[in-house]
């Protein structure tokens, strides 16, 4: 996994000075060494030190410098828009690199000196989230490992060997765990990773990965090394404890496990760590054994062209024949399917039992598949908005998804197979969110939370009163226009905006003869002049600082909803 060097905690030499800003810089990347550094400075992130010289051969973009730090050299920096930072993340992430974001988080037209900024989220290969990078169909898990015994070059015991695994797909909230023990165990845990292929393996500082894994497999997928007191087993139960809010861990099957406890423990505070959220939407564990299904390996899989064929892909496999569903959870699941069968007969006729109900129900079932095409990707919304990265768009798409439940309990109330009758029983209409969100977001918002207009009018008395203001505001500066056009006699007159020097009136050279005298020049430009009112500046003051409030409020309001989502 590549690594940009460490920068420098701080300039060397006795003399060194920085600003207060670059202070905060060197602050925040000494808390994360190994990864990028995006530092929110005004309307960009920037990069400086080895951070912009990887970042910027990495990203493509112009390398600039900084004034020079104490020893009188230049810090080499490079930066991108702010709201164009997902892009440029990902593209990092793709090629391997931990990014760690620092951002403002307070105002800075109400900070008393320097802007406050904090890491708000540490991104890796395996805890993207954004849907635009990532693949629908497929998972995107991050696996950890617990040792409490591992055969050691001298002993070369396998059969003593136990390691725990815990496997968490952020993006969705899955969560799982195992306990792989002696040679065959290890074997099983080979081929696991092989055919999961984890976009992540979080792993202890000192655990040599060459005695659990193939050869090779720790220089292909990435890997996180932690401090191996995260894998403490009382720790990590606590862990668990809190975020399942139990009391014991044996409704989940894990008492006996110590070695998967740790495991998943541990896994829990890495991303606790870097998304500096309370990951709502992972509220349960499920534990493995080989009794659950059947294991097939890597090489078997390939052979077989099961989900991907020789030439890689998934033309020609049997995952392509076969996948006919309509939402991306589902293609995911039948994946999960075909990679591990089921072993349990009671099961297997459960599922065939409701199978073939639906083939017999032809109707029904195209009337289901038409419901199903308006449901999104419901796990993966749901996981946005539990760690704060929900747009606007994402709830509107999370409400037209839950609206489908109604409809879907109608058209299969008729069936009688266990199985569907046992999830249809499982079913939340969940209508308090569903208002919830069409109440608080117009149906049409935008992707993005800065830019504001997507809460609906008569949410919120303040906002609708900061609105009228606005609203009327811009009225009256239309009105002065038309009324200083008949004052002046000059018909091109105009009121304009820019954000450097507000509300102007415009006139052209030909009619500068004509300007009264309670006009103040402003600026001199090249076709005429521009010039300011005690009237105009009065309104200026009202509806700008009514718009900076608009959105400021819009914000508060959405983040507030956003939070009631994810609590649910």
């Amino acid at each position: 996994m590549p690594t940009p060097p460490p920068s420098p905690a701080s300039p060397a030499g006795p003399a060194a000075t920085v600003t207060p800003a670059m202070r905060q810089y060197l602050d925040a990347k000494q808390q994360y060494r190994d990864a990028i550094l995006f530092f929110r400075m005004g309307d960009f992130y920037e990069m400086f030190y080895e951070d912009a010289l990887v970042a910027s051969r990495a990203l493509e973009l112009t390398l600039t410098s900084r004034s020079k730090d104490g020893q009188g050299t230049s810090i080499p920096m490079c930066g991108i828009p702010h709201h164009a930072a997902d892009t440029y993340l990902a593209r990092l992430v793709k090629k391997g690199f931990r990014v760690a974001v620092c951002d403002q988080v307070e105002d800075p037209k109400k900070a008393k000196g320097i802007v406050k900024r904090e890491i708000v989220r540490v991104v890796s290969p395996g805890t993207l989230t954004d849907s635009q990078h990532l693949d629908a169909r497929e998972p995107a898990f991050l696996l950890s490992l617990s040792p409490s015994r591992v055969p050691t070059p001298e002993s070369q015991d396998a059969d003593q060997a136990v390691v725990g695994v815990a496997l968490l797909d952020l993006t969705t909230g899955e969560f799982s765990c195992a306990e792989y023990a002696g040679k065959a165990g290890l074997q099983a845990l080979a081929d696991e990773v092989m055919v999961l292929r984890p976009r992540e393996i979080v792993a202890p500082i000192d655990l040599d990965l060459s005695r659990l894994l193939p050869e090779g497999t720790a220089e292909r997928l990435p890997v996180t090394r932690v401090d191996a007191w995260t894998f403490d087993h009382e720790s990590a139960r606590r862990r668990l404890l809190d975020q399942f809010r139990t009391n014991g861990l044996e409704g989940f099957g894990l008492e006996a496990h110590p070695s998967a406890v740790s495991a998943a423990g541990a896994l829990l505070h890495y991303l606790r760590d870097t998304q500096k959220a309370d990951l709502a939407h992972v509220s349960s564990i499920t534990y493995k054994t080989s009794a659950d299904c059947l294991l097939i390996d890597a090489v078997t899989l390939k052979h077989l062209e099961i989900v991907e064929s020789m030439e890689g892909g998934r033309d020609g496999t049997l995952l392509h024949e076969l996948d006919r569903t309509v939402t991306p959870m589902a293609g995911r699941l039948l994946r999960a399917w075909l990679l591990r069968p089921l072993v349990s007969l009671e099961r297997i006729r459960d599922r065939l039992d409701a199978v073939e109900e639906f083939a017999f129900r032809s109707t029904d079932r195209g009337k289901f598949r038409e419901v199903l095409k308006s449901v999104q990707d419901l796990e993966r919304l749901v996981a946005r908005a539990a760690l704060g990265n929900a747009s606007p768009r994402d709830l509107v798409g999370l409400k037209q998804s839950i609206a489908a439940v109604p409809k879907v309990r109608l058209l299969l109330e008729g069936c009688q197979a266990p199985l569907t009758r046992s999830l249809l029983s499982a079913l939340d209409d969940l209508m308090d969110v569903r208002d919830d969100i069409d109440r608080s977001v117009i149906d049409e918002p935008g992707a993005v939370v800065r830019e504001g207009g997507y809460i609906r009018d008569g949410l919120d008395a303040e906002l609708d009163g900061l609105r009228r203001i606005s609203r009327s505001g811009k009225q009256v500066i239309a009105e002065l226009e038309e009324r200083e056009r008949q004052r002046t006699g000059i018909s091109s007159l105009k009121v304009r905006y820019n954000r450097v020097f507000g509300y102007y009136i415009e006139i052209s050279k030909s009619n500068l003869h004509a300007v009264p005298p309670d006009y103040h020049r402003k600026q001199t430009i090249a076709g005429g002049e521009r010039f300011i009112t005690p009237a105009l500046k009065e309104y200026e003051e009202k509806v700008v600082g009514a718009d900076e409030r608009i959105l400021e409020r819009e914000i508060e309001l959405f983040e507030q909803l956003r939070g009631r989502v994810a609590a649910e």
